[in-house]
């Protein structure tokens, strides 16, 4: 017994009566239960919303290992020179992978752009919680969408052999 509480040896100060490995695995044991009853707790008390864990496996779903990542070599936000009276100026970029580069004019109203050199390719538009949104790509490698990036976007290029990501940006 434990003279300042009590209670049986409490494996402090090495002079009780028990196995101290036991109680080692003990407390292991009820810290485990505890940790297990903490996340039950989380659980029903403050759940991870639906959108952010569908964010967390959109994120992970777009780790390719497979994939290039297309260096920027333009912005127009800190490349280009500002022009008097132009107030709402459409953002330019560009990304190279490579022999292949990729325009992109960000406007309120969507995305402009062209891959050269042209070919098959498939656009995909990522950002935010919802899905990647895919663009069509003409046989002269332009495409549009009619959807403007809200918050950060990059975009995925699938040609026929690779697969190109860009760095991501805001809007």
């Amino acid at each position: 017994m434990n003279k300042d509480n009590g209670f049986p040896y409490d494996g402090a100060n090495g002079d009780g009566d028990g196995d101290e490995s036991a109680d080692a695995l003990l407390g292991a044991a009820a810290d485990a239960l505890l940790e297990e009853e903490l996340r039950q707790a989380a659980a029903v008390l403050d759940p991870v919303p639906d959108f952010l864990r569908q964010l967390a496996l959109e994120a992970y779903a777009l780790h390719d290992l497979d994939a290039r990542i297309a260096e920027l070599t333009f912005d127009s936000l800190v490349d280009a020179l500002p022009v008097r009276g132009v107030t709402d100026a459409p953002r330019m970029l560009t990304f190279r992978a490579g022999a292949l580069t990729v325009d992109v004019e960000v406007t309120g109203e969507g995305l402009i752009g062209q891959v050269l050199p042209p070919g098959s390719a498939r656009i995909e538009v990522l950002g935010g919680p919802g899905a990647a949104r895919p663009v069509a790509v003409d046989s002269l490698g332009r495409f549009l969408s009619d959807d403007p990036p809200r918050g950060p976007f990059a975009l995925r290029l699938r040609t026929g052999t690779e697969v190109i990501v860009t760095e991501w940006l805001r809007a």
